[in-house]
């Protein structure tokens, strides 16, 4: 845990889920640059808090947090993760809990907006998305203020907020970011937003061949079929048997799709901590797979799946939290698969091979097998023991 020090006060955050192990901050330079600025602190006069003031991307709550104390916050977010720990660093700040109201990027946005400030996301796509959805709530007194790193702003991104807000400068660089300064243009033509993609899956990938997949903006290779996952699809398991099989970090839930055009008698559970993904996974089962058993949850990995209740476990981990490489996230992963796998149960896991996810799997399983791989990628296979006791390592 970390105090972020600003003129609105101290406040101990913290990422979510809580991990002693994990050193990375809940909050960067970026967070404080915008707060500085909201405050007046040293360059111009505070930004007035009246009205209705949106927050888009705050990553762990930390404006959220901040300004909560000042006035009540609309914050806007696609991740799960992000948004539980917003609600543990207002508890921990003793913010009133109503102070914050929490809206996810599939959700109806605020009719006005007064107030919008912007965490640029590392996705320009959901950036765009979130721009067209909340432009028509913007009037021509809305105070607009992003932020991002220096290496999260391009020419792209201004031409984004230009091209949906109005006319957009940046100030000058501090600790290696810098802000966004948008002045709305109520004559600025509103076009519907080209989120989401629709594409069609090539052929020879096994049972999701020329299917149609659906992907909301921020989802990862949007407008493609990623190498890894295609290799993966080519290679995954034919299981006939009334299953309970789980598509982990689904994304736009190719793979759990796939699994059930091979198994019709599968029930499949998608899961992801983007609420974009989770929604993307939806409409591709329901369009692949009409009357087919699944459901869909946005949620911290495994957590809302009790103990010994799948069978099969597909996934292929993320191993970025924003800009920073980790593995913290595919550790988990694996231990929750574990512990919701049946005896006997498998997870099938993909991945480059430089991340070495064998070391891993072997301590938690015992074993761990190589099914496949090229030189980029490896397909892993681990099985669940018939013990009950506590993973090895």
């Amino acid at each position: 845990m970390n105090a972020l020090t600003t003129a609105f006060g101290a406040f101990e955050l913290t990422r979510f889920p809580e991990d002693p192990r994990d050193t990375l901050r809940a909050w960067d330079a970026a967070d404080e640059y915008l707060l500085r600025h909201l405050h007046g602190a040293g360059d111009g006069p505070p930004v007035p808090l009246t009205g209705t003031v949106a927050v888009l991307g705050d990553r762990w709550g930390a404006l959220a947090t901040a300004l909560a104390g000042r006035h009540p916050v609309v914050q806007i977010t696609d991740s799960y993760l992000g948004r539980q720990a917003t609600l543990a660093n207002l508890a921990r700040a003793g913010a009133d809990p109503s102070a914050v109201r929490l809206l996810t990027v599939r959700d109806t946005p605020p009719e006005r907006i007064d107030v919008l400030l912007v965490r640029v996301p590392k996705s320009l796509a959901l950036l765009e998305d979130q721009l067209h959805r909340l432009a028509p709530a913007v009037h021509a007194g809305t105070v607009v203020v992003g932020t991002g790193m220096v290496s999260e702003i391009h020419t792209s991104t201004l031409r984004l907020f230009e091209r949906l807000i109005g006319p957009t400068r940046t100030s000058l660089a501090a600790k290696k970011a810098r802000l966004i300064f948008c002045t709305p243009d109520p004559s600025a033509a509103r076009v519907p937003s080209p989120w989401p993609l629709r594409y069609a899956l090539p052929e020879g990938i096994g049972a999701a061949s020329g299917r149609t997949v659906t992907n909301h903006a921020g989802i990862f290779c949007a407008d493609r079929l990623d190498i890894g996952t295609r290799f993966f699809l080519s290679r995954l398991p034919v299981r006939r048997g009334p299953d309970d099989v789980v598509d982990l970090g689904c994304g736009n839930g190719v793979v759990g799709t796939a699994a059930a055009l091979a198994n019709p008698r599968a029930h499949v559970t998608f899961t992801d901590e983007s609420y974009a993904a989770v929604a993307s996974a939806e409409a591709t089962f329901r369009d692949n797979v009409p009357g087919g058993r699944a459901e869909f949850l946005a949620g911290d990995g495994l957590a809302a799946l009790p103990d010994s209740s799948a069978d099969l476990v597909l996934t292929n981990p993320p191993f970025h939290s924003h800009r920073a490489t980790t593995d913290t996230t595919a550790r988990r992963m694996f231990a929750d698969a574990r512990r919701v796998l049946r005896p006997g149960g498998e997870l099938w896991v993909v991945g480059n091979r430089h991340l070495g996810y064998h070391v891993r799997l072997r301590r938690l399983f015992g074993a761990c097998e190589v099914v496949a791989s090229d030189p980029k990628f490896v397909i892993l296979r681990a099985v669940r023991g018939g013990d009950a006791g506590p993973p090895r390592g």
